[in-house]
């Protein structure tokens, strides 16, 4: 765990009480066969669509590969441009210039951290073919909004879902309610494999069909391959690892929410702000935020934090339009000073479902201790 005293995770406390149920299954794969696509990979994909409400998930190989192969499922590529937020991982735009389209990039807001949907609309051009929808830290966007502005203009959604597994937009589960939603478990998670792992969930039965020829070199039989595909599948040690976890991720986020409605009452009054939280049920805490007052403040918190044992980091210290792969004339198109601004004053406190009341009143100790000391 590096070190650290309250670190950001903490692998043993997910597989708590069912770890031998889960290495017997592993042993029971590993002597069997069926490492690819196996029977286990078929059964997390139908759990994870019952609990996403929507028609299929399609596993695959990692969530940059579910975002690369939904937009060439969707048809997207060179010639075309792809709306998405200024302060997002870099695999989101990652994925359209590695389809050979053009990001383009919208600010964020100061409140919630999400794409300005505001000023979603100046953003569309003849040439946009899609908006990924990024729920960003695990807090859900305005899904049903960004479905009216890109149907109005007559391009598609999707969602980057990669931090927020489990949260809901108006009620409904992120997803689940556009062309497709893109997923990512990454030992980072809150669903988490042992490894990368990813899936598309969608509604549409041919998407879903050409989703899976894509993801297995094109083919819907052995040696007949009647589109250029990937090889992008998700592995089935993998699939069993995700599996043993599923029913627990309620009782996970719930728990991380709990953390972080502990970490606002107890780091108020400081001169601090955090992420709106939205809708109840809109959060589902991948990652807790804090924006200082200024750059000076947060890296000096930052430091101050990791000489007292907490893993805090800074997530994104560089907005999607400064990131050298990804320059080009579109990047400057729209200015995002809110993503410029955030990116200088923002950073992460530990949050896990298994953080206890000591880590909890560690990291708030020191965080307030910093900021009476600036004060004295």
């Amino acid at each position: 765990m590096g070190g650290f005293t309250v670190p950001k995770y903490r692998y043993p406390a997910q597989f708590a009480g069912g770890e031998r149920e889960l290495l017997d299954r592993i042993g029971e794969v590993l002597l069997r066969g069926g490492y690819v696509l196996g029977e286990e990979v078929a059964e997390f994909e139908r759990r994870l669509a019952g609990y996403l409400g929507a028609a299929h998930t399609v596993g695959v190989n990692s969530g940059t590969d579910a975002l690369i192969l939904t937009l060439d499922a969707l048809g997207i590529g060179p010639g075309d441009e792809v709306i998405t937020v200024a302060n997002s991982f870099h695999a989101t735009a990652q994925a359209i210039a590695r389809r050979g389209a053009t990001p383009v990039y919208v600010d964020c807001r100061d409140d919630d951290f999400l794409m300005d949907l505001d000023l979603l609309p100046a953003a569309f051009t003849e040439r946009t073919r899609a908006v990924i929808l990024v729920h960003m830290f695990g807090k859900a966007a305005d899904v049903p909004r960004a479905a009216r502005l890109a149907r109005d203009a007559g391009v598609t959604l999707v969602e980057d879902c990669a931090q927020a597994i489990g949260a809901r937009s108006h009620g409904v589960r992120v997803g689940t309610a556009s062309a497709a939603g893109c997923w990512s478990f990454a030992p980072s998670k809150n669903l988490a494999a042992a490894g990368d792992a990813g899936a598309v969930s969608v509604q549409d039965d041919a998407l879903a069909d050409r989703l899976r020829l894509l993801r297995h070199f094109g083919q819907p039989r052995q040696n007949q391959h009647d589109i250029l595909g990937y090889n992008s599948r998700l592995d089935t040690l993998q699939a069993l690892v995700l599996l043993h976890k599923l029913d627990r991720l309620d009782t996970w986020n719930a728990r991380r929410a709990t953390v972080a409605a502990t970490y606002r009452e107890r780091l108020a009054g400081l001169p601090l702000r955090f992420q709106d939280p939205g809708e109840e049920g809109g959060h589902v805490y991948h990652l807790f935020q804090v924006c200082t007052e200024s750059e000076t403040v947060r890296d000096g918190l930052l430091a101050h934090l990791t000489d007292s044992g907490i893993d805090a980091v800074v997530r994104y210290p560089v907005p999607l339009p400064r990131q050298p792969a990804l320059a080009g004339p579109a990047a400057d198109r729209h200015p995002c000073p809110v993503a410029e601004d955030l990116s200088r004053r923002t950073l992460c406190l530990p949050i896990r479902p298994d953080l206890d009341a000591a880590e909890i009143g560690h990291v708030c100790h020191a965080v307030t201790g910093y900021f009476t000391t600036r004060a004295g």
